[in-house]
């Protein structure tokens, strides 16, 4: 298998979404339905004033995060992705979806939360240390950073592991790790700014 050794663009998405709009089966597998709720339990906060999600996808785990949040922005860099999390999650009066590619368009303000789910292997290095420096500027004193990725072999530029320990690296002593926990196929890392 080559792994790519570029950020992978936002048409490698929107190739995916043409042929299924929901191509990692998001809304029926069991193992989705499971890690978004391990992702939820791990939040320690009930409520975060504001909050972004980056790589929301088709909107399922953005519905459910959504009710633990004054404002949240979730962000995707797939057109049809965020046509479809449009309508999965109408009526959210606190959500605000945007098409975007990070870290290139990074978004201003701050945040309490800053959620990757599934989305920094999917960066090259350089991107992903642009990424962590983004995250450190646009956290709130005491913000959250919730890191939860697959562990499994892919042909991405980087594997989970070495997606989580290179944004760790990048993002230096300023986050400091709350919580690390693995399963057989994904790591939830959630991190504090100190």
């Amino acid at each position: 298998m080559n792994r790519a050794i570029q950020s992978l663009p936002a048409s490698y998405f929107d190739a995916l979404y043409a042929t299924d709009p929901d191509p990692w089966k998001f809304r029926s597998s069991a193992y989705e339905a499971a890690k978004y709720q391990a992702t939820l339990d791990a939040l320690p906060r009930p409520h975060y004033g504001r909050a972004l999600e980056i790589g929301c996808s088709i909107g399922v785990l953005t519905r459910m995060l959504a009710g633990r949040c004054g404002r949240l922005l979730a962000l995707d860099g797939a057109a049809r992705a965020v046509a479809e999390a449009r309508r999965h999650c109408a009526g959210l009066q606190q959500l605000e979806l945007q098409q975007r590619e990070i870290p290139r368009q990074w978004p201003r303000g701050r945040f309490d939360l800053i959620l990757f789910s599934e989305i920094l292997y999917y960066l090259d290095q350089d991107d992903l240390a642009q990424t962590a420096a983004l995250t450190l500027r646009s956290l709130c004193p005491g913000g959250e950073v919730l890191l939860v990725h697959w562990i499994g072999t892919t042909d991405y530029p980087l594997s989970g592991d070495a997606a989580v320990e290179s944004f760790l690296a990048a993002a230096g002593p300023r986050l400091v790790a709350v919580t690390q926990t693995r399963t057989d196929r994904y790591r939830l890392d959630l991190l504090r700014l100190g």
